[in-house]
């Protein structure tokens, strides 16, 4: 059982160095600079990082054929290649780079964040068979932290040299997902397992562990709040321990099947003969079945096609559309946001959205295990609903130039697009099945791109507008009427979520009586 807990923990390192392309606002502002391009430019750029997730499935079919370590490290060298040729070129050893080339390595960069991910889901899912949405919770949560992690390195790295984060961002983007997936190759497989049981203690452990890992995340990105109390490097120092502490949990659980025998057990916490517990353990028919039993059914199994026709898939995709994604496009374009209103902390800004976002992920897998063994089903699309209300109020508070306008609605955006997208893995397993999740999740998040290119693009022309003769614009003017657009869109999100509440009410009652 320690080799199950331990590749959970490679797999939420893994996650811990994915999501590379979160920090992209924090050095977009000199990449703007440093390629001499416009704003929509820019937003193409961010657009291209998105886009390399349509091609995410080729990481889905290679899974099926290859071996997982493999397959980690393929998507890590595709990052290598993105990144690197990137920092090359900034740094003057390669002379000479058109912007559709920075486009295309963009495009694979962001296209190595999916074979990072299928590893990670792979591995959770397989791994942990009874408590398969709690692990893949817990690990893809941590991707949030990955710009924090970066960041964090910025900061001690280039504390002398302000000018050369972009560089440093893009090094490190290149080589720590690459890194990670040396040292964590070892542990991550797909286990035979025969017989498993469902683990309860080991995972308040990791709750409580993740918990505060996030906590301290947020502490330590409001930078000119702390920056006095804890210096950067101490800040890196600590944001290091908390990633190590997870380590924990397999340490102890060996530490108990070697010593004592004893196992941590669902509702069984006792010193146990690992041989007389062949009656406790299930058979994966049994594990399905149970599974079945408290919860874990779908509406109806269907194909992308039959999915297409659906009014329901419909509902769910323009809501994650007019929420989860426009989140990513205000994030996207937080670098520009902070230097319209002369904010200069911009890396803590992106620090901030993702601890909050770290948050956001979490709580979904968190409320899924308290809500395990009671008797009421947690309703996805009014959960989304009930997220996506404090989201609009957010865009509208940025129509107040203030500082601290921007930094709340950073944090409520940052964790409600979080919630959202951890919400949708489970919330496209319920309404079409999970014989073919693959390819219709696939199908739910390419409103991702779409988005970004739609709505980026839509704040880029605005902002154009009210640019001066040099080529920039200062004040809230710059983008007011793109938060009220996005304000307007939020809300309409809102309303589509709870209409598919309404339609999928009577599955969710069903399921223990739930609301």
């Amino acid at each position: 059982m320690s080799k199950q807990w331990m590749s959970l923990v490679g797999a939420l390192w893994l996650q811990s160095m994915a999501g590379t392309n979160t920090n992209f606002p924090a050095y977009s502002s000199q990449i703007k600079k440093l390629l001499s391009i416009s704003q929509i430019q820019l937003n193409n750029l961010a657009f291209a990082s998105d886009a390399g997730k349509l091609l995410g499935w080729f990481a889905g079919i290679a899974a099926n054929y290859l071996p997982l370590w493999l397959v980690l490290l393929i998507g890590s060298i595709l990052g290598l290649i993105g990144y690197g040729v990137q920092y090359l070129f900034l740094t003057n050893h390669i002379n000479s780079l058109s912007y559709w080339h920075v486009f295309s390595l963009t495009f694979l960069a962001g296209n190595s964040i999916c074979w990072i991910n299928t590893v990670s889901y792979i591995v959770s899912i397989q791994n942990f068979p009874l408590d398969r949405q709690i692990a893949v919770g817990i690990s893809t949560s941590y991707i949030s932290l990955s710009a924090k992690i970066v960041t964090d390195i910025v900061d001690v790295v280039n504390v002398y040299a302000p000018s050369k984060r972009a560089e440093t961002y893009l090094l490190m983007n290149s080589v720590l997902p690459l890194f990670f997936a040396i040292v964590v190759a070892p542990v991550i497989r797909e286990m035979k397992i025969d017989k498993s049981r469902k683990l309860s203690d080991g995972f308040r452990v990791m709750f409580v562990i993740t918990i505060a890992t996030g906590i301290y995340a947020v502490f330590t990105s409001v930078k000119p709040a702390i920056s006095k109390l804890l210096p950067s490097l101490l800040s890196l120092i600590g944001m290091v321990i908390f990633l190590l502490l997870p380590i924990v949990v397999p340490l102890v659980e060996n530490m108990k099947e070697h010593w004592h025998g004893k196992c941590w057990i669902r509702r069984d916490p006792r010193i146990c003969d690992l041989s007389k517990l062949e009656e406790d353990v299930k058979t994966p028919e049994e594990v399905i079945k149970e599974d079945s039993d408290v919860g874990f059914e779908v509406m109806e199994e269907i194909g992308a096609k039959r999915m297409l026709m659906k009014l329901d898939f419909w509902l769910y995709f323009f809501a994650y559309l007019f929420g989860g994604t426009l989140g990513l496009v205000y994030l996207n374009n937080l670098g520009q946001i902070a230097d319209t209103r002369g904010f200069t902390e911009t890396s803590s800004l992106v620090s901030l959205s993702s601890s909050f976002g770290f948050f956001g992920r979490l709580l979904p897998s968190l409320f899924d295990y308290l809500f395990s063994r009671s008797k009421y089903a947690i309703s996805r699309p009014a959960t989304i609903g009930l997220t996506l209300a404090p989201m609009t109020g957010a865009f509208f508070l940025l129509l107040n130039n203030s500082h601290i306008s921007l930094y709340i609605s950073t944090a409520i955006i940052g964790i409600c697009t979080g919630a959202i997208t951890s919400i949708s893995v489970s919330q496209t397993t319920e309404l079409f099945g999970t014989k073919n999740f693959g390819v219709n999740h696939n199908i739910v998040v390419a409103n991702i791109p779409i988005g970004s290119f739609i709505f980026g693009d839509l704040a880029a022309m605005l902002y154009r507008k009210k640019e001066n003769s040099l080529g920039s614009c200062l004040g809230n003017k710059c983008f007011q009427e793109t938060f009220i657009i996005w304000g307007c869109l939020c809300s309409l999100g809102t309303c589509l979520a709870f209409i598919l509440h309404r339609r999928t009410q009577k599955f969710y009652t069903h399921l223990r009586g739930g609301y």
